[in-house]
Parts: structure tokens; sequence; C-alpha cells
């Protein structure tokens, strides 16, 4: 089976569960923004130096694409959802490297290859909330969809201090 059409698709899509859309269209606009921060997590990937955010970025991967199963849906009893589980793991993560890291004020981002990269996911991620907030103001969606990528920009920006406190390159904002 081929992935093309051979004859162009006109701009039409289908979702997950059946329904044909445009590709403007408020789902697809939001799960394709998603579909970018997977993509650029990949790229991340290659550039972490610490093997335990390589292992959360795998998992958080895996986590998109329920999500993005869940935005391709208009079934809301879509078969492998985003749970509070997911939510609280992400919670967790946040906790752990704060505590770890200890941040004393605000952060120039971008002081590693990997924490830059980790920082276009942060603002990736940032947007796609934006595109579930817009989806989600027209049709029904479940709460943790929402929650999760709220706190997925946070796991991000605090991934990316990670990396360059490991590195020797967490740096603040010099007041005055």
């Amino acid at each position: 089976m081929s992935i093309t059409t051979k004859k162009g698709d006109g701009g039409i899509t289908s979702l997950w569960s059946g329904e044909k859309v445009w590709k403007s269209d408020a789902r697809v606009e939001a799960y394709g923004t998603l579909d970018e921060l997977d993509a650029h997590i990949g790229d991340a990937r290659h550039y972490i130096q610490l093997e335990e955010i390589k292992s959360i970025l795998v998992q958080i991967q895996g986590d998109l694409y329920h999500i993005m199963g869940e935005l391709a849906s208009t079934d809301i009893s879509y078969p492998v959802p985003i749970r509070m589980e997911e939510v609280n793991r992400l919670t967790d993560i946040v906790h752990r490297y704060e505590d770890h890291l200890q941040l004393q004020g605000f952060v120039i981002p971008g002081n590693t290859i990997s924490s830059a990269k980790l920082d276009i996911c942060r603002t990736i991620t940032r947007r796609a909330e934006r595109r579930i907030v817009a989806l989600k103001q027209n049709t029904q969606l479940p709460d943790e969809i929402l929650l999760y990528v709220n706190r997925l920009s946070d796991v991000f920006f605090i991934l990316a201090r990670a990396e360059e406190k490991h590195l020797g390159k967490l740096e603040y904002i010099k007041k005055g």
C-alpha cells in the first residue's frame, strides 16, 4: 500500500474517526502542531547529553501519539486516551528537576544546543496549547489533553535548564 493517492487530496484529509475535513480545520491544526512538536523532539534527542532526559522524551513522544489520535477523532471514547496518570507523571518530572536545580531567577534560554532544542519544543508546545484551546472552545475535548499540554511546556523548560546545568552553562539574567 502506498502513502500517496497519485491524484492529490484537494486539501481534504480524513480523521481517525473517519470524517473528511479541510486541512485547515481547527482539529487538524491542533494535532498537526503536535506532529511538528514530535519531529522537533526527535531532533532534540540527538543533542541531549543526559540519558534520563532522552528516556523522558521518548515517553513524551508516545504520549503525543495518543493525544494526536484523540484530537483526530470526533468520537469522545477514543480507545487510548491520555489520562491524569500521564499529567501527574509530567508534574512529578517538573518537581524532581526543580528540587535538583534550585533555580534562582530568570534564566537566559538556549546556552547549549540541547537546551536550545528543548526551548524550541517548549514554544511549539505553547502554540499547540493555543490551538487546542481554540478547538476546545467549539468542541468537546477531554480536560486531560489540555492539562497535559500545559504541563508539557513546563517539562521542556525544566529539562532545558537541567541540560544547561549538567554542561555548566546555566545562566541567569543579570539584575540592573
